[in-house]
């Protein structure tokens, strides 16, 4: 085929038909796209819908009730503050019986050792009782050692029974007191007042605020 057979066998298409070939497509365009503004109204008014959506979830109507329910709830909750207090004064009241009871056994627990110990060492006066009189007693021709050793063995003793807490009751020439002394006689004695102590017999001990041994003594009328 030639050149001029090819040419003469194609269709001539007008303007028109090529305007409404593209026709369709621009109203598909249209149909599918929107301007602007169009767009900005649509998304104050999604925007106001969820506001307003959002204030009647949160927002929760106000309750009212009948006041004879209000005014039972008033006693109620004035029942419970009562309630608290008396328990809160009832705890206070068990917890200062619990500290004065600790403190009446810890008391306790203090005058039983005291007096446990008040009788062991109230045994040992007798032994120094014994070396003072060896010492007051002491014959003229004692060994000078001796001596000095018994001397030795009567301080430590004392020394020992003063760290315990242990001391002697003034009485020699002091004023009867018949919480300290005890009389074995009332004689008469132009050298000494009435009520004062002549002799003392027995060296009298304390231990403390009590008295271990009282002491005894002659007392001048």
């Amino acid at each position: 085929m030639n050149k001029d057979e090819r040419e003469s066998k194609a269709v001539p298409i007008s303007a028109e038909e090529t305007q409404a070939a593209a026709e369709p497509q621009a109203v598909s365009s249209d149909a599918t796209a929107s301007t602007p503004a169009e767009t900005t109204e649509e998304t104050a008014s999604a925007i106001e819908q969820l506001q307003e959506g959002t204030t009647e979830a949160t927002s929760e109507p106000m309750t009212t009730i009948p006041l004879s329910e209000y005014e039972a709830l008033k006693q109620e909750l004035e029942r419970a503050q009562q309630s608290e207090k008396a328990y809160f004064e009832g705890w206070q009241r068990e917890r200062a019986d619990f500290i004065n009871y600790k403190k009446r056994i810890e008391r306790e627990q203090s005058q039983l050792a005291e007096t446990i110990a008040a009788n062991i060492l109230k045994k040992y006066l007798v032994i120094v009782d014994d070396l003072e009189r060896a010492l007051k007693n002491r014959p003229t021709n004692v060994d000078p050692q001796w001596l000095e050793g018994i001397e030795l063995i009567y301080k430590k003793l004392m020394a020992i029974l003063e760290a315990e807490g242990v001391k002697r009751i003034p009485a020699e020439g002091a004023m009867f007191d018949p919480n300290l002394h005890e009389a074995i006689s009332h004689d008469e004695s132009p050298e000494h007042e009435s009520g004062q102590i002549i002799e003392v017999v027995q060296q009298g001990y304390t231990i403390g605020d009590r008295v271990l041994r009282p002491a005894l003594v002659r007392v001048a009328r």
